[in-house]
């Protein structure tokens, strides 16, 4: 499926710009640089963003709606790609809130192998790795689209990562 008609192409060149001057970027900088791009591409698709905000002991990077459900999003940007430990503890911060909370953990490095196999299947929280979002930038893919379609792939099989390469062969 490719992106509503209402996103025009300069949008997409102007995402698809701003994720690679990201890694230009400190680390530092970075980080925060990431999740407000995050918030701009959830708003440009629709979304209903919110920024990061804080709950007691806890940093949230954001919020988004898409088809009446609020995910939760953990955003990383570092040079390691993220594992176990990182998806455990989000995880856990999906889980103590409402019953019906879904979650998206973004890590632009990806996630490992062993990562993900340890992290397991059943969990209340998708990933979406940095090649991920620059393929649905780059191929005019809808990001709501893109996300429906890896919560529908987790549904099914119960693994929370499923690539855009794979989604849209």
């Amino acid at each position: 499926m490719t992106a509503p008609r209402t996103l025009s192409e300069a949008l997409y060149a102007q995402l698809e710009s701003d994720l690679v001057m990201l890694a230009a970027l400190d680390p530092h900088s970075r980080g925060y640089a990431f999740e407000r791009f995050l918030t701009t591409s959830f708003d440009a698709f629709g979304l209903a963003p919110r920024g990061a905000f804080r709950n007691t002991g806890e940093q949230i990077d954001g919020s988004f709606v898409l088809h009446n459900e609020t995910y939760l999003v953990e955003a990383k940007w570092q040079n390691d790609r993220t594992d176990a430990a990182d998806l455990r503890a989000f995880a856990g911060k999906v889980r103590d809130k409402a019953t019906w909370s879904r979650g998206v953990f973004i890590s632009n490095s990806g996630f490992t192998d062993v990562g993900m196999e340890a992290f397991g299947r059943g969990q209340p929280v998708i990933c979406v790795e940095g090649l991920d979002l620059y393929e649905t930038l780059q191929r005019r893919i809808d990001l709501a689209d893109m996300i429906a379609r890896k919560v529908r792939r987790a549904v099914e099989t119960g693994r929370p990562l499923a690539r855009v390469r794979e989604l849209y062969p």
